[in-house]
């Protein structure tokens, strides 16, 4: 049994392939191949055989001794199969220079390119043949052809589109692609394999026109050809003989180099010319969807192994179909309380549930020993590792809430959660949720919840006197450990942790900077620390820098404060902290200091000021916006805390005992983020439809069912437009005027 191609050729196959051969000695390379492929089914995304994957893979298979073929026939292309005469159509620009404007050449269009046998097919192999220095060659897997034509002189050029390289280590890492992300979805790039305007013609910004033309059209014509819709472009321009200038014109990005292989240098010895890696995006979200691995087989009952296009995947299984709990009944319940929950988020256990044999199933899941919070939550913690992976940036923004439980007294082993004398009692959750810079939730990549002592309650003056792996300011460090795994297991993405001013602890930045793998640190500072160099205050220093650009931000009405407009002039410096008297054997640290304040607040209102300390460089007005943006991204957590609150009503589940409400907690935790991560994708992309995010029922009821007040807290700023010293306007996200 051989597997080539994503096909498995058993002995007898193999035999039939070598018996029909025999049997027909006439019979092409093609027509066995369109056989093999009616054997084994084997088609594309829109029902068609796929007759070129299985040439390469009859061809493999002969390589390596498992098959015996007759030779394959000599192919009839190159330069031998173009007629000596070119068209008519090409005569008039083949012996004639014109050097005019762009607007000159009247409407450009591509015309695509039908079969072999058609007159265009023709002109296309005639012009590259003639005009290119590589020719037409021999595009291998899907192709997709087009012509240049202009509304005044005809054709000027040609285009040629067709199956990615199999392996580009500089590609990859761009793309942040693991070989089993690679496998799954190199359908989804489309090489640019041949691009020609003729020589003759000397025309300014024709090439990247052209191109531009080119990418945004190419994604509908390849998905109506072969049913796939392309994610990324790529092409190569050798650099001892091209300067990539058009790509470059048309946003193309450089992003590394060949090693001077090609695609036939099985034994490692053939040098051909370095070129140049370009790529271009098709849609927004490309480097999410291309790095998206296939999910690991759970079982044949759990979910069928091709879900249909269009249909939301299992996200249960997604998310907790990995779980560790010793008991594969425990493992499948799991699942099915997380989709009950996700189903009635605000009902009560039996609701969600909806029988009396599966509500008790669930309050005996959640007071098995097994089901701890941590040992329900490593499988999401590990999916959201996966989503990071495939963005460019991600902010592990990280918070304190509390769960009130006081109207339920007899819950055992609470602990106070006020700092009055009233003393509530509940539960602390410090949890780190990952963000885009978009704002998308990504998923918790930690959650720590525990009881405080009650005999311990009003020991707060003691607290400097103790370490602080003693005291709960140690939730930060535990939280910067976790952005340190998730850092080190995505090498590709900048992990940045993002706190409020109760993260603004010495101890947090000393820790930073002893970590392997060390994310980057982004926290509103509390304290005024003294300097070491300039033997002054922070916030004094900040106000003495420059202002390099202003931002004006609009709030909107909150209780008593009216709506404004308020007008933040931005300064940076880079600083050395002093470490405080009682840690004096810590060395100090330098960082990055941001200051946005408003100078101008009216009377009755009390001025903006944020002054902002980070890891990332500061050496720009842009880099300070983005910042600056990077931490409006932290009331996410806020809204996402009310949806646990309100939205999934996690303080009303009535199980007796702190271990149990931990072991809902969990479920609820990761609920509570679906809810919110499809409400923020519904906004960034609100033409999908919603059988993406939903099944059956489920559709109907969102009709019925008005969106809780907690997911829509975020809507209440408008966007705000800044702009530098002589610099142009820029956007920075709604949220930025809720804090």
């Amino acid at each position: 049994m051989v597997v080539c191609a994503g096909q498995t050729f058993t002995p007898e196959l193999l035999a039939r392939i070598e018996r029909c051969v025999s049997e027909e000695p006439e019979l092409s390379r093609r027509a066995l191949s369109r056989r093999v492929c009616e054997w084994l089914d084997w088609r594309d995304a829109r029902g068609r055989l796929k007759q070129m994957s299985c040439r390469v893979a009859l061809g493999k298979l002969v390589r390596r001794g498992v098959l015996n073929l007759p030779p394959a026939k000599p192919w009839a292309g190159g330069a031998a199969g173009v007629r000596s005469q070119p068209p008519r159509e090409l005569l008039g620009v083949l012996h004639s220079r014109l050097c005019v404007s762009l607007s000159a050449l009247g409407q450009i269009d591509l015309v695509v390119v039908g079969s072999r046998h058609s007159r265009a097919y023709w002109l296309w192999r005639t012009l590259l043949e003639r005009e290119h220095y590589l020719g037409a060659g021999r595009p291998c897997g899907a192709q997709l052809r087009y012509l240049v034509r202009s509304e005044h002189y005809g054709i000027v050029g040609a285009l040629g589109f067709s199956a990615a390289a199999w392996r580009l280590e500089a590609r990859e890492r761009h793309i942040g692609w693991s070989d089993a992300a690679r496998r799954a979805n190199l359908d989804r790039v489309v090489a640019n394999s041949r691009f020609l305007i003729m020589a003759q013609l000397q025309v300014a910004h024709l090439a990247s026109h052209v191109l531009a033309l080119a990418t945004r059209r190419l994604a509908a014509d390849w998905q109506a050809r072969y049913g796939i819709e392309p994610l990324l472009l790529e092409s190569f321009v050798e650099r001892e003989r091209f300067a990539g200038t058009s790509y470059r014109a048309a946003n193309w990005v450089a992003v590394g180099a060949t090693r001077g292989r090609g695609r036939q240098d099985r034994g490692h010895r053939t040098r051909l010319p370095v070129k140049d890696i370009y790529l271009y995006p098709l849609q927004r979200h490309w480097r999410a969807a291309l790095c998206e691995e296939p999910r690991a087989a759970v079982s044949a009952q759990q979910r069928p192994t091709q879900e249909p296009p269009g249909v939301v995947q299992d996200w249960a299984a997604e998310e907790f179909g990995r779980v560790q709990l010793g008991d594969a009944r425990l493992e499948q319940r799991a699942q099915v309380i997380a989709r009950d929950f996700y189903a009635k988020p605000q009902a009560q256990i039996a609701q969600a549930c909806g029988t009396r044999a599966k509500t008790k199933a669930a309050y005996r899941f959640f007071d098995h020993p097994r089901t701890t919070m941590q040992a329900l939550l490593q499988p999401h913690y590990e999916a959201t590792a996966t989503r990071a992976r495939a963005a460019p940036v991600v902010l592990a923004v990280q918070d304190t809430t509390s769960l009130n439980y006081d109207a339920q007294p007899a819950i055992e082993r609470l602990g106070p959660i006020g700092t009055s004398a009233e003393r509530w009692y509940g539960l602390m959750v410090h949890d780190t949720l990952a963000f885009t810079p978009a704002g998308v939730p990504l998923g918790l990549i930690d959650v720590q919840c525990w009881a405080r002592d009650p005999e311990a309650f009003g020991a707060k003056h003691q607290r400097k006197r103790r370490p602080i792996e003693l005291k709960e300011s140690h939730k930060w460090l535990q939280s910067i450990e976790a952005a340190a795994r998730l850092q080190a297991g995505a090498p590709h993405t900048q992990v940045v942790s993002v706190g409020d001013r109760e993260a603004d602890l010495f101890e947090l930045f000393d820790r930073v900077r002893s970590l392997a793998d060390a994310p980057q640190l982004l926290i509103r500072a509390a304290q005024n620390r003294t300097l070491v160099t300039e033997q002054a205050k922070l916030w004094e220093h900040l106000a003495a820098q420059p202002v390099v650009g202003f931002q004006d931000l609009k709030l909107a009405r909150r209780g008593s404060r009216a709506a404004r407009t308020a007008r933040l002039a931005i300064s940076y410096a880079r600083v050395m902290l002093k470490p405080p008297q009682r840690l004096a054997r810590l060395a100090p640290v330098r960082l990055w200091a941001l200051l946005a304040r408003e100078l101008d607040a009216p009377p009755e209102a009390k001025p903006l000021e944020w002054v902002l300390l980070t890891t990332c460089e500061v050496q720009s007005f842009a880099q300070a916006l983005e910042k600056l943006h990077w931490y409006t991204q932290r009331w996410g957590i806020e809204v996402y805390h009310r949806t646990l609150k309100s939205g999934c009503q996690i303080e009303t589940r009535q199980l007796g005992s702190a271990d149990r409400i931990q072991a809902c907690l969990a479920i609820d935790l990761v609920v509570a983020w679906r809810i919110l991560h499809l409400t923020k994708l519904g906004r960034e992309h609100p033409d999908v439809p919603c059988t993406v995010y939903f099944r059956g029922s489920a559709m109907e009821g969102t009709a019925h069912v008005r969106a809780p007040r907690c997911q829509r807290a975020e809507d209440t700023a408008e966007p705000a437009r800044g702009h530098a010293h002589g610099g142009q306007p820029r956007r920075i996200p709604r949220t930025q005027g809720r804090r």
